[in-house]
């Protein structure tokens, strides 16, 4: 099938992980991709490897955090496109520590990139989602937004922002034809959750909390992305789609 076939998708953060498992997706289905992220060099290979399948695929070096970048990505696709028909959400990183000993670097610096960043891409491409005039915007939460873990709390606390900022740009953003909608995954298997997921007492203990006792993929994510961008989903907004196996059901 050729569900996003001659759309216009944006996936930030994807030289890796969740992101790259999307652009290969939306690819596969007809998009045009632009692959970013703040490794250039991945995101270039990302993109290379997709064109030589005959698919589409621009890339470009963009730090979320940055207005600069920002600003530079958007004028790029105007020009190119005048339309953005998907844009995803995806860049993020995570520090774990204990919050009592959280330095305040390390707080701006998850702010910066997880709640900022997706609040400038969000805001920065709104003119060009108006122009497709049914324009999918999707955010990747966290179930961490919604429950508690030690380490854990600054990070969700940015991905909880995420979740009440896609509620409120669901209902903004709706009268120009534009739907938010956001995805919670859970345990992913990714490079970011690859040094905790490897001690074995702690996996044994978050499977025994996973109904379908598996750790989720990349895969996983990008199906319920493509669910989102396409038409299927044409009459929700304001939605969050948790991707955890069953984690937040059996809590």
């Amino acid at each position: 099938m050729a569900r996003l076939k001659d759309k216009i998708a944006l996936v930030t953060g994807s030289a890796a992980g969740i992101g790259l498992a999307t652009i290969e997706r939306l690819a596969a289905e007809g998009a045009h991709v632009y692959v970013t992220d703040v490794d250039g060099a991945g995101a270039e290979k990302a993109a290379a490897a997709l064109v030589a399948k005959g698919l589409h695929a621009t890339a470009m070096t963009v730090d979320v955090s940055r207005g600069q970048d920002v600003t530079a990505l958007v004028r790029a696709i105007e020009q190119q496109h005048g339309r953005l028909d998907v844009v995803v959400n995806n860049a993020g990183i995570n520090v774990r520590t204990d919050f009592r000993n959280m330095s305040d670097a390390d707080w701006v610096r998850l702010r910066e990139v997880n709640l900022d960043g997706m609040v400038r891409i969000a805001r920065d491409t709104f003119p060009l989602m108006k122009a497709s005039g049914k324009a999918s915007l999707i955010n990747l939460a966290s179930i961490m937004g919604h429950r508690g873990m030690r380490t854990l709390a600054a990070y969700g606390a940015t991905k909880g922002a995420m979740s009440a900022l896609t509620r409120g740009l669901a209902v903004e953003y709706a009268p120009f034809g534009i739907r938010v909608n956001a995805l919670a995954p859970g345990f992913i298997e990714t490079a970011l959750t690859e040094r905790v997921l490897r001690i074995e007492a702690f996996s044994k203990a978050l499977l025994e909390q996973t109904p379908l006792r598996r750790f989720g993929s990349g895969e996983d994510v990008a199906n319920a992305v493509l669910f989102f961008a396409s038409d299927e989903s044409a009459y929700i907004t304001g939605a969050e789609l948790a991707i955890d196996g069953g984690m937040q059901a059996a809590l």
